[in-house]
């Protein structure tokens, strides 16, 4: 098993770990939440021993937050508009970017046998302690340092998500800042075998239809449907 010497540093109360209570710009009161925020059940199966209860918590409150400034942001926004932008701020690869950002992995206690160096896993395991730091700030302390640690990470860099990854969302937020018909996404067709299917969605708006997209999968195909139409009309991505 290995569990990082920084982390025990800071149970201890030395100063290299104390770092990450700056960093947050919190002070626990109750150290155990944060054992439990980033300890890996491949250490501790035990549900209240590990990082997975405080995760699913931490997914919740990060929405409620999200939400919530995006109603401030978009007082006009409608609900599909609201959707696409919290979607793109609490998807894994976005969230993983602020566990980086917030140096969480060099907290993490977990087995050996989890091999991070598989950049997928390394992914999961960024979106998860950050979720999971979340929920343990919550039931420390409230929503408030949680909003102030979301506000700092996740909304701050906000328009590197909407801007990077989610040409749907910034078609639906064009359309509807131009006062114009919401896009309409297609699946015109599905074709290949079953293990390599290949989707192809093509954007109506109004009476103008788009080129396609195609992709792996109808996700793929509609975020290259959006920019396709975000194109040819000229918007700047």
């Amino acid at each position: 098993m290995r569990i990082f010497n920084t982390f025990i540093s800071f149970l201890r109360g030395n100063d290299p770990v104390s770092s990450l209570e700056n960093r947050i710009k919190y002070t626990f009161r109750n150290k155990q939440y944060l054992t439990q925020a980033f300890t890996h059940k491949s250490l501790n199966t035990k549900p209240r021993r590990n990082y997975e209860r405080l995760e699913f918590l931490g997914d919740a409150v990060l929405d409620i937050i999200v939400s919530r400034e995006l109603m401030r942001e978009f007082p006009e926004g409608d609900e599909g508009l609201m959707t696409q932008k919290r979607a793109a701020l609490v998807q894994k690869p976005y969230l993983a970017q602020m566990g980086t950002l917030l140096h969480l992995m060099d907290y993490l206690q977990i087995d050996s046998g989890v091999d991070l160096s598989i950049e997928k896993i390394a992914e999961k395991q960024l979106a998860n302690l950050y979720e999971a730091l979340i929920g343990a700030i919550y039931l420390d302390g409230g929503l408030k340092p949680c909003r102030e640690l979301i506000l700092d990470t996740v909304w701050t860099h906000r328009n590197d998500a909407w801007k990077a990854t989610n040409y749907k969302g910034r078609l639906i937020e064009y359309c509807h800042s131009e006062e114009i018909d919401n896009p309409n996404f297609l699946l015109k067709d599905i074709s290949g075998p079953d293990h390599q299917r290949t989707f192809e969605v093509h954007v109506k708006i109004g009476k103008q239809t788009f080129p396609s997209g195609l992709g792996t999968n109808k996700k793929t195909a509609e975020q290259l449907a959006a920019k396709m139409a975000l194109e040819e009309m000229n918007v700047v991505l």
